[in-house]
């Protein structure tokens, strides 16, 4: 007697590593920034280097970790099997940053409530909180990359890159973070952080676009632009 249930429709697992590329490249990049920031001694004659070095640093962090909030956050808890433990895990670490971030920003700016920490404690702070966020991170992009296909992997990706664009450029631990209240409070902090950043001069660079994907064969073929393995590459004994 055959049996009367209906197979379910498999969903393609992604082949792309565009997620987790564009995760570890802007991870990278925050290190990179963070070590910039560290050895901020600004000569005499240009007192506001040291200063243009933290800024950088804290306005790339802000901005990609509201991105992440924007973002992955949702199709983590959505779609991802137990993605409400792992949202909850990465909220928690993603405040702990920002909440580091803060002071670093008022640490910079001389507030009489930074005058018992000395700057390597700060950095030692922030590089704890920052390694912890990252593996947070991490497990988001791979638990995403292993769940959904190339074509949603693509537009995260994508999506990504475009809300840093337009996130806030200062760490705000004690705004919401996820749901309609969390979209809001970004947008206005967008604008207030938009102003404050013209007053005070403060320099917020562009982020990085995500890695674009590999050109198939047709297309390597009429580019005129063939891409050849690296196997394929070395000379044969």
């Amino acid at each position: 007697m055959r049996g009367t249930a209906r197979r379910e429709k498999v969903k393609p697992m992604g082949t792309t590593d565009v997620l987790r590329s564009s995760i570890h490249h802007s991870q990278d990049r925050l290190v990179d920034r963070l070590a910039d920031a560290r050895s901020m001694e600004a000569p005499p004659d240009r007192p506001r280097e040291g200063h243009a070095r933290i800024d950088a640093f804290l306005s790339s962090a802000s901005k990609h970790l509201h991105a992440v909030d924007e973002v992955l956050l949702q199709p983590t808890r959505r779609g991802v099997p137990d993605g409400g433990p792992l949202v909850h895990d990465y909220l928690r670490s993603v405040k702990d940053l920002e909440v580091v971030l803060a002071h670093v920003k008022a640490h910079e700016y001389g507030s009489v409530y930074e005058t018992s920490f000395s700057w390597p404690e700060v950095w030692g702070d922030v590089e704890h909180a920052m390694t912890d966020h990252h593996r947070h991170e991490a497990v988001l992009g791979d638990r995403l990359s292993d769940t959904l296909d190339d074509e949603e992997l693509q537009d995260l990706a994508q999506r990504l890159y475009s809300a840093e664009l337009a996130a806030p450029s200062r760490p705000h631990p004690y705004t919401p973070h996820t749901g309609l209240f969390g979209a809001v409070a970004r947008k206005v902090m967008h604008t207030a952080d938009r102003f404050w950043d013209t007053v005070e001069g403060r320099m917020v660079p562009e982020p990085v676009p995500p890695p674009k994907k590999k050109p198939g064969l047709v297309a390597q073929y009429f580019l005129a632009d063939p891409r050849f393995d690296e196997e394929e590459r070395r000379p044969r004994p």
